[in-house]
């Protein structure tokens, strides 16, 4: 849901010249700076390599629910699919910039009750410490879809369709806390454009820029 709106921003902004999508479905989208590489393996990029070469940014939108997974699980698919790819476009493209969409409440310390947080902060940790010009870790909040953008896990649709109409409500009594898929899509190329004070960026963070 993430990549599809940091895509559509993408699409829209005249100032990105070229866009490189790694999956494996399509996306459905069709444009002249659009370019899609399908990948199945997501612990090893090696097959699709030399593709990834002469970008400034990526912006790193995967994620899976911890629900009913065990940390070892969780951790594979969080961090071991993350530092896979991350590691890979360092070596290509050592002046990239990379934007890793993390999540509200992850855990810096690595030693929280929550598996989930420890899990994310521990990627986050590795993240920021690999040789990229520079990374920043995005942790919104609740996202609010726009633009017909959906899910494709059913649950995640169904907790929408009953909490999406609330949206104006979230947004006037926590602000802090909520955001879009197109502000989150735009705060993310503003910030592979020009920086951001802190390498951590919270959902208020990001509403802001």
């Amino acid at each position: 849901m993430v990549g599809q709106g940091v895509l559509r921003e993408c699409l829209l902004d005249d100032e990105v010249e070229g866009i490189l999508t790694v999956g494996r479905s399509a996306t459905g989208q069709q444009h002249a700076k659009l370019q899609e590489v399908m990948h199945q393996d997501f612990w090893d990029f090696s097959a699709i390599e030399d593709k990834l070469s002469g970008y400034d940014a990526c912006f790193f939108c995967l994620g899976v629910s911890s629900t009913g997974m065990s940390e070892q699980k969780y951790e594979r698919m969080t961090y071991g699919i993350t530092m896979a790819a991350a590691q890979t476009l360092v070596k290509r493209n050592p002046d990239m910039t990379f934007i890793y969409v993390s999540g509200a409440g992850t855990d810096s310390s690595e030693r929280g009750r929550s598996m989930w947080a420890r899990v994310k902060g521990r990627t986050e940790n590795a993240l920021l410490k690999l040789p990229f010009k520079a990374a920043y870790m995005f942790r919104p909040g609740y996202i609010q879809p726009l633009h017909g953008i959906k899910s494709k896990n059913k649950m995640i649709n169904a907790f929408y369709a009953v909490l999406g109409p609330m949206y104006p409500v979230w947004k006037a009594i926590l602000p802090k806390y909520v955001t879009t898929t197109e502000q989150l899509g735009r705060a993310m190329i503003k910030v592979a454009r020009q920086g951001a004070a802190k390498h951590v960026l919270e959902n208020e963070d990001i509403n802001n820029i």
